[in-house]
This record gives structure tokens, sequence and C-alpha cells, in this order.
């Protein structure tokens, strides 16, 4: 099983990374480890994938899978095993993973310095655009202590978007037009880079520490699923969690 690691300065206790597309039992076009059990799947098969990925890292607490709908709700992730509704999820129980799924979507797992708290959000255009990193920011009590790790997405030579996505970002935030390049040839439509996007709305919300970035899900194609590539297609998972084990010896 090929996973990428969070590459930030996180305490040693709290692990994040993103799944690839590689080692599952899913087939084409899913193949093969598709995590999405709403893209046509076999069922069986992204259970097994769940399973055998939840193994892998040797987690034992059932994972808090969200019904995601390009919103801005955050909920506290829970080991019920019950499906919820958001686009961010949070804990402060050693154990407990949070998990967002993407397919060009932007991921961005989110720590204290201290690693007593994670929270993981799925960053769509529409949910960044009104304020889910911002939403996921409330469950610290200061974003300044707050590390941020942005996870594989869409780059920004293929992130093709409308004058409408920009007025929205600019509206909101006039610096965002930077983020920004116009299609050579094509009337109103504009490259968007959703990681300068995510860094200007936490440097705005007074988040210091962010890493990651430089991916890009659509054109990694042994790597990453990517919709706007496909449509129909995978999805990976980005996950984090406190160790428990490492959060004892602390």
């Amino acid at each position: 099983m090929k996973l990428i690691e969070a590459d930030w300065p996180a305490p040693a206790h709290v692990r994040a990374l993103t799944t690839t597309r590689q080692g599952g039992v899913s087939v084409a076009p899913f193949d093969t480890l598709n995590l999405g059990d709403h893209v046509e799947d076999c069922p069986q098969a992204v259970a097994q994938n769940r399973q055998s990925l939840l193994r892998y890292l040797q987690l034992d607490t059932p994972a808090q899978w969200l019904q995601q709908v390009h919103g801005v709700d955050v909920v506290e992730a829970q080991p019920d095993g019950e499906v919820r509704v958001a686009d961010a999820c949070w804990s402060s129980e050693p154990g407990q993973p949070c998990i967002v799924m993407t397919a060009d979507c932007l991921p961005v797992c989110f720590t204290d310095r201290q690693g007593s708290r994670v929270a993981v959000a799925h960053a769509g255009w529409r949910g960044l655009c009104n304020g889910v990193l911002e939403q996921t920011l409330q469950i610290f009590d200061d974003p300044s202590q707050v590390i941020v790790w942005l996870g594989p997405a869409i780059g920004l030579d293929a992130f093709e978007v409308g004058a409408e996505v920009r007025q929205q970002f600019c509206e909101r935030q006039p610096e965002a037009g930077a983020a920004f390049r116009p299609v050579a040839g094509r009337s109103a439509k504009w490259l968007a880079d959703i990681y300068m996007l995510a860094r200007l709305r936490l440097h705005n919300a007074g988040v210091t520490a962010v890493h990651g970035g430089g991916f890009c899900t659509v054109h990694d194609q042994a790597r990453f699923f990517s919709y706007r590539r496909e449509t129909r297609t995978g999805r990976m998972a980005t996950l984090i969690w406190i160790d428990a084990g490492s959060a004892r010896c602390e």
C-alpha cells in the first residue's frame, strides 16, 4: 500500500497522510485503492479497501467517514461507525481517525502545536470560498498555534474555472485575484491556484505555519484519482489522528 505521509513539523504523535490509488482490490476505472462508497464501485471492494487501510495503519477505533456536500459544516469524530454529513471533522481522542475523501479537491490537515487536537477538511472551491477552513479553525483556541498541511489536489495548470468563481473569491478577499491566471484565447476563463487560495485564507485567519502543496491530481495519473480527468473514478482518503501509543508515552 503506497501512502503519502504529511511533510510538516507536527508533534511526533500526530499522524497524517493521504492514500494513493495503489494497493487495493477495486477494478478499473476504480483501480485499485478506491475508498469512496458513492462512485458506483463494488460495495464489497470498497469495504475491503477501507478495512485493509485501517488494518495497515493499525487503527482499531472505527474511523469517522463523512458524506461530503461541499459545505462548511464541521463535526466531532465519533467511534460509533455512523457516517455524518459534513465536510470536516476533528478529534482530541487518541486513536480516533478523522477522514475526508478527495479526487481533485483539496484535503487540509490541522493540528495544534501540542498535538492535543486534530482536524481534516475537504475544500473544493465552493467550500473553500464559503469558509470551510475558517470553520474548522474554530475548534482550536488560537489559530497562530495551528499547523496546517495541504494534501494532494488539482494543480494550477489543470484547474480551469469561470469568471464567476474568481469573482466570488475576490469579493471575499481581494488578494485572491493573485491566485488566478487568464486562459489564453478563452474569454472569461481562468486557471485557479487552489493551494494559493487556501494559503491566503489561512493566513488571513491567523495561521502562519502552512505546509504541503505542489501536487497535481490531474496530471499524476499513476498515483491519484481525478474527477476532472476521468469523471467516473475513485477517491483517495486523507486521514489524521493522534497516535494512541505515542500520546501515552509523552
